[in-house]
């Protein structure tokens, strides 16, 4: 029976491959939830570039916010990196989940994304 950490891989990997299928060239938009903090890039897979990256550490982020774990920071972190990706110069882009299941913190960043302007 695998770990707990290899199925996570393994699920993390299966939807890269999915999503790297019908990407079309698009930008990826890549989230990493932790315990208490949440992270995302917008990545360009063919230079192998990141174009914009936002989490809860970011400094004009992280005092405004009363803990990086919650859905509030969560549509706070989207909304800054729909900015900073519009800024960019990105627009479209396919999100990347990883193995994190779309609830909660997940899907609070991706509404609030959308709401900021990237088209996905």
């Amino acid at each position: 029976m695998a770990s707990r950490k290899e199925a996570l891989v393994r699920r993390a990997n299966r939807v890269r491959r999915s999503i790297k299928a019908v990407a079309n060239g698009r930008p990826r938009l890549s989230v990493h939830r932790s315990s208490k903090n949440i992270y995302v890039q917008v990545i360009d897979d063919v230079a192998g570039k990141t174009l914009a990256s936002a989490s809860t550490l970011d400094t004009d982020l992280r005092s405004s916010l009363k803990t990086g774990a919650d859905t509030a920071a969560a549509a706070a972190v989207g909304k800054l990196i729909a900015e900073r990706a519009v800024k960019a110069g990105v627009k479209e882009v396919v999100f990347d989940r990883g193995a994190f299941i779309y609830h909660g913190r997940i899907k609070a960043l991706a509404e609030a994304a959308r709401e900021g302007g990237l088209h996905f």
